[in-house]
C-alpha cells in the first residue's frame, strides 16, 4: 500500500537555522532578530491540528532541549516504518543530526499499539562519510517496488543499491539540481523535488539536466501507471515537489504541503492533484525558510503492523 493513516511527527523545544546542514541545502536562510522556535511551534500545532481534523493519526514526541537537535522536526531523514515491523536507522551528514536517532520515540510507536521486529540500523556508514537520508533522499513507489533516489552527498550511490537490493526494491538512480546564483548545484534531497502518491506523481523534471536520465525516471513513472503532473524549478524552489500522500483511518486519501507549495500551484495542477484526493496545507514558513525542509520532511510514515 502506497499509503498510510499513521504519521510521527517531532515537536521542536528549541528549532533553529542549522549551519551544518546549510552547506549543502541551498533552501536554508537564517532569520535573525525573529522568536524562530515559538513560531516554529505554532506551526507545527496547527499543521498538526489539520492533519487530526481529517482523521490522520498523528502521533507526536516532545523533542529534547539536550542534546541540542535544531532539526529534528524532520524525522523522515533518520527513520523509516515498514510493513514488516523492521525500523531502518540511517546515516546522517550532519552530526548534530544523527543526536535524532532516540530509542525512546521507538518505544512511543510501540507503545501506540505497533509491533516492531526488528530495528534495522543503518547509521555505520556515517563514521565514514557515506550518507543515506531515509525517505528524504529516498523515495518509494511501495506498490511497484520502486526507489527514486537523486545523487548527492545526502545519497551515496552504492549504499542507496546495497538498500534496495536488501529491501526488494528496483532503484532509479539520478541527478537532479538546482539554480543557486550562477551555479547549477545537487539538490540535497530527492523529496524536495518530487513526491509518488497512488496514482501520479509530481515532479520538477527541469531539475534532472541529463536527458538520458531524464527520459528514464519519465518512462518508469509512466510505466507504473501514474500520471505525471509536472512543475517548475521556480515551484520547486516554493516546496511543491515536499509533498506526501496520506490516507485516514477511512481509507480517504489527501495530499499533504505547505501553504507556501500550495500557493504555488497553476489551477490546472490543484485540478489534476484534486483528481484523485483532497489537498491539505498549512502554513510552515518558519519551518521552511530556516530548516530547509517542508510538509513532507515533518512527517515519518508508520506502516508497521498493529499489535
Amino acid at each position: 500500500m502506497q499509503t498510510t493513516d499513521t504519521v510521527l511527527m517531532i515537536e521542536p523545544i528549541a528549532f533553529g537555522y542549522n549551519a551544518q546542514t546549510a552547506e549543502n541545502n541551498y533552501f536554508q536562510i537564517e532569520q535573525k532578530d525573529a522568536d524562530v522556535q515559538s513560531k516554529a511551534l505554532a506551526e507545527f500545532n496547527i499543521f498538526v491540528g489539520k492533519l487530526r481534523n481529517k482523521g490522520i493519526n498523528v502521533i507526536t514526541v516532545k523533542d529534547t532541549l539536550d542534546p541540542h537537535t535544531p532539526d529534528s522536526i524532520f524525522p523522515n531523514n533518520w527513520v523509516s516504518f515498514h510493513k514488516d515491523g523492521k525500523v531502518v536507522l540511517y546515516p546522517m551528514f550532519a552530526i548534530n543530526r544523527r543526536e535524532e536517532r532516540r530509542d525512546d520515540i521507538i518505544e512511543t510507536i510501540k507503545d501506540k499499539g505497533f509491533e516492531v521486529s526488528e530495528i534495522d540500523d543503518w547509521s555505520l556508514p556515517e563514521a565514514y562519510g557515506k550518507f543515506l537520508e531515509g525517505t528524504g533522499s529516498m523515495i518509494f513507489d511501495h506498490d511497484h517496488k520502486l526507489a527514486y533516489g537523486s545523487v548527492s552527498l545526502r545519497l551515496d550511490e552504492p549504499l542507496f543499491r546495497e538498500f534496495c537490493e536488501k529491501y526488494g526494491f528496483t532503484p532509479i538512480v539520478f541527478h537532479s539540481f538546482q539554480t543557486v546564483g550562477s551555479e547549477r548545484l545537487p539538490i540535497y534531497h530527492t523529496n524536495v523535488m518530487m513526491c509518488v502518491a497512488d496514482r501520479f506523481v509530481v515532479i520538477c523534471l527541469d531539475c534532472i539536466d541529463d536527458e538520458l536520465e531524464r527520459s528514464k525516471v519519465i518512462e518508469t513513472i509512466k510505466n507504473s501507471g501514474k500520471e505525471i503532473i509536472e512543475i517548475s524549478e521556480e515551484q520547486m524552489q516554493q516546496f511543491a515537489g515536499n509533498m506526501l500522500q496520506v490516507q485516514n483511518t477511512e481509507g480517504e486519501k489527501f495530499l499533504v504541503m505547505s501553504q507556501t507549495a500550495y500557493q504555488s500551484l497553476t489551477q490546472e495542477q490543484v485540478s489534476a492533484i484534486e483528481k484523485y484526493c483532497e489537498i491539505i496545507y498549512s502554513d510552515l514558513n518558519t519551518i521552511e525558510v530556516n530548516g530547509g525542509g517542508s510538509a513532507r520532511c515533518m512527517l515519518a510514515e508508520v506502516f508497521l503492523p498493529k499489535k
